[in-house]
């Protein structure tokens, strides 16, 4: 297989776009715990500090979602350096290390997702709870 520029290049723009929507949750999760902590502080519902629990597990899976991500791109971008002084196998391995990363990003990804998809069960628990009162 050659390994040229390119190979490392082809990375760019899937972790960019990846970065940009872990960036995007980060901010719509500011969002959420800053209204959610003043409904918190309004009625005490014990469901809303579950739900606050739950979006601090996320925030931090996040956190390290990006930071793997950025230390994913500056692998990549290490690499392609090393390609263009010639160190070929010294850049191979280090772009190993760069998809590794990515890896383990992506794997933070769905694990939040994960906890995203509880923190809605929580959320329509809730609802369900609130019909069934009204009934």
């Amino acid at each position: 297989m050659e390994f040229t520029l390119t190979t490392p290049a082809l990375l760019f723009s899937a972790i960019s776009l990846l970065l940009l929507a872990y960036t995007n949750r980060f901010l719509a999760l500011a969002s959420l715990v800053r209204s959610m902590k003043t409904i918190y502080l309004e009625n005490k519902s014990e469901n809303l500090l579950a739900q606050l629990v739950n979006l601090r597990k996320r925030i931090f899976l996040i956190r390290n979602m990006q930071g793997f991500g950025i230390l994913s791109f500056f692998f990549c971008v290490l690499c392609m350096f090393l390609i263009y002084y010639n160190l070929t196998v010294l850049a191979q391995y280090v772009f190993g290390l760069s998809l590794f990363l990515l890896m383990i990003s992506l794997f933070l990804s769905f694990r939040e997702i994960q906890i995203s998809a509880n923190a809605l069960k929580l959320e329509l628990m809730d609802l369900e709870n609130i019909n069934n009162k009204q009934k």
